[in-house]
């Protein structure tokens, strides 16, 4: 453990990660938007990391779904352990030159690795990858991702796309929730022994399939 990124430590013995976006007051009431907190829990509840999205309220407003962000991962004691960076990108499949790409870092100043979209004419394809950009895993989504009162599931998948290792999951948590406040509650679930660097990597590609594919919707209804 000597080796890995100072602050992931903790990520080595989890194959379970709950992400828990913190409802701010004002938007919940006058809806709108304020820059995006998060919780980032173990499978008990407890908090492991605390997370905040940087941008401006002209991306939020104009750019929403497909805005550029930065989003601080800080451990308990307040240190810095993730970045995660998204560019301002295309969201159509009709570019499939200039898809969504985002890079995540840990510690901050140090690719962990990244999350790549994949051009699909039906579902929802993302490509992780190392520092050094080689394919690890691979992100596949329903073809609907309206859940209709049921958790959306993002199946994590090994490179031939056959062998199923564990799952992004947008949890579905009820119509006054969602509707009054649109919060945002995901699980990922991996395997105890992957990597802990793809494991931010994986807490990245979390956040870039809310933006994506929830942000603006009901969230499963």
């Amino acid at each position: 453990t000597h080796n890995l990124p100072p602050g992931l430590e903790y990520l080595n013995q989890l194959d379970q990660i709950i992400i828990h976006q913190q409802v701010e007051l004002l938007e919940a009431i006058l809806g709108t938007e304020t820059s995006s907190k998060y919780e980032i829990k173990n499978h008990l509840g407890q908090r492991v990391y605390f997370a905040v999205e940087e941008n401006g309220c002209f991306d939020r407003k104009l750019c929403s779904p497909i805005r550029s962000f930065t989003i601080r991962i800080a451990d308990n004691a307040g240190r810095e352990v993730i970045r995660v960076i998204r560019p301002l990108r295309c969201n159509s499949c009709w570019f499939p030159c200039f898809l969504q790409e985002l890079e995540v870092q840990s510690p901050p100043g140090t690719i962990a690795g990244y999350v790549v979209q994949n051009w699909d004419p039906f579902l929802p394809k993302f490509t992780i990858q190392n520092q050094s950009k080689e394919d690890v895993l691979k992100i596949i989504g329903p073809y609907a991702t309206c859940g209709c009162f049921e958790d959306v599931d993002f199946e994590v998948k090994a490179l031939n796309e056959m062998t199923t290792i564990g799952k992004i999951s947008k949890y579905w948590s009820g119509f006054v929730n969602n509707v009054f406040t649109n919060t945002a509650n995901f699980g990922i679930q991996v395997p105890v022994d992957l990597d802990v660097r793809i494991k931010a990597v994986m807490i990245g590609a979390c956040f870039l399939i809310d933006l994506m594919f929830f942000e603006n919707s009901l969230d499963g209804l």
